[in-house]
C-alpha cells in the first residue's frame, strides 16, 4: 500500500496549546483519513510555524511544571511553562503532542513527521 503524505502547515500565533495539540496530534495519525486503520502509519507532515507564540489558559504559565532527572540523587530539575516556552517552544508542542497519542511502537514514527519553522529572525 503506497502512501501520499500531504504537508500541513498550522500557525501557531495565539492558538491555546492544548486545542493545537489535539489538531497536530490527529493530522499525524491520519485519523481525518478515509481508509484510516489504528495498526497502519497513514498520517500526514506537520509543520507548526512560530510555536513560541502559543497561548495557554489559567495560570498555566507559573503553575505547570516540567520536570526531567539524570538518575542521580537530588538530581531533579523543574522548569516552569513560561521558562520552557523561551528556551525549548518546540519542547512543550512535542511533549503535549506525545501524550495525547497512543503508547505504541508507531508513536515515534508519528513524531518524527512533525517539523517546526520560525518567521522571525530571532530563532
Amino acid at each position: 500500500m503506497i502512501v501520499t503524505r500531504a504537508t500541513h502547515r498550522l500557525e501557531a500565533n495565539g492558538q491555546v496549546l492544548g486545542r493545537l495539540a489535539t489538531q497536530i496530534a490527529n493530522l499525524l495519525r491520519g485519523k481525518l483519513k478515509v481508509g484510516f486503520n489504528t495498526y497502519q502509519d497513514l498520517g500526514d507532515i506537520v509543520v507548526v510555524v512560530d510555536p513560541a507564540k502559543i497561548v495557554v489558559t489559567g495560570k498555566k504559565l507559573t503553575d505547570k511544571m516540567y520536570y526531567r532527572h539524570s538518575t542521580y540523587p537530588g538530581a531533579l530539575k523543574e522548569r516552569t511553562l513560561a521558562e520552557m516556552l523561551d528556551k525549548q517552544p518546540e519542547k512543550v508542542i512535542t511533549q503535549a503532542v506525545k501524550n495525547m497519542m497512543p503508547k505504541n511502537r508507531l508513536s515515534q514514527h508519528w513524531l518524527k513527521r512533525l517539523k517546526f519553522e520560525y518567521t522571525d529572525a530571532k530563532n
